[in-house]
């Protein structure tokens, strides 16, 4: 079985517990205009990366381009993505290294395993392991129930993260070789969740509140984003899920940040996805919204 990912980062320590091995798969069902990973979103298997400040202007990848991509507006590099068959020619002869390629098209269960095996010390020391992560795992759910199975002949703590916005049922097999579930849990106004994510949120509750009731390890992380979901009865929602549900491990409130701006242009996305920035909270407001929620009755995992 192969799948599409774009990065495997090593010696991650916010995607679980313990040190841990993070796949990211390709492909997301919703577009959440506040998404850090806004190169994930897209079902292709490869981005083009370009970092306008590497570029010395050699001309190379004009030359070797075989469809003709690149090419000069006035003074900038302008990128023909659409045209784009990410052979790799122009990023292989860059000069300034400002050309990438995110992604591996067709990599296989056995390949991504190889990777994640080289860690394994750090697991038994640390209680890690690997975690899948995207963009959403389960758009390529045969690919996960691969490598979810043969983590579990290894021994190795799953963990996945998903926004559990789909059929229950693709979970039928693969739950059983997930030890954490890292559930989003966005926004509670339906009509908001719709607007902003593009999905309803009835489903997504469906699901964690039938996670919950089989038995699984379930944390619930909240990405709260200044402006749009800091709010009194979003809070009060996170709170009495934890309160309700009292097999969940608890709630993260993930404070908004911009990394994901900057990936707008790196990857040419402009115009592709819709996008919204928000200024960065200051920890005194994470730590009133981790009081509110606690105030509430909420069991909050955040340290301070």
């Amino acid at each position: 079985m192969r799948g599409n990912i774009f990065e495997i980062q090593h010696f991650s320590v916010h995607d679980g517990p313990g040190i841990r091995t993070t796949v990211f798969l390709k492909g997301c069902q919703l577009s959440c205009l506040w998404c850090h990973n806004p190169e994930s979103i897209q079902v292709r298997p490869s981005e083009l990366a370009y970092v306008d400040s590497k570029c010395v202007c050699c001309g190379v990848c004009f030359a070797v381009c075989p469809a003709h991509c690149h090419r000069v507006e006035g003074d900038k590099h302008v990128i023909d993505r659409q045209h784009c068959t990410f052979c790799g020619k122009c990023i292989h002869l860059c000069a300034g290294k400002a050309l990438t390629l995110c992604g591996q098209e067709g990599i296989s269960a056995e390949e991504v395993m190889e990777e994640v095996l080289a860690d394994r010390r750090y697991y038994a020391e640390s209680e890690g392991g690997i975690t899948l992560s995207g963009g959403e795992p389960m758009m390529q759910a045969d690919f996960v129930l691969e490598l979810t199975s043969m983590a579990k002949q290894y021994g190795i703590h799953v963990a996945m993260e998903t926004n559990a916005c789909y059929d229950y049922q693709l979970l039928k097999e693969i739950k059983e070789n997930v030890d954490l579930f890292l559930v989003d849990w966005k926004l509670t106004d339906p009509q908001k969740h719709m607007k902003y994510t593009g999905a309803s949120n009835v489903r997504i509750y469906e699901n964690i509140r039938k996670l919950h009731d089989e038995g699984r390890s379930i944390l619930l992380r909240c990405p709260i984003i200044p402006g749009l979901n800091d709010t009194e009865d979003h809070f009060k929602k996170i709170a009495q899920m934890t309160a309700e549900m009292k097999g969940l491990i608890g709630a993260e409130l993930l404070p908004y940040h911009n990394l994901g701006v900057g990936k707008i242009e790196k990857f040419g996305l402009e115009g592709q996805i819709n996008y919204m920035t928000a200024e960065k909270p200051l920890k005194e407001s994470v730590n009133r919204w981790i009081e509110l929620c606690t105030a509430f009755g909420g069991r909050i995992i955040n340290e301070r």
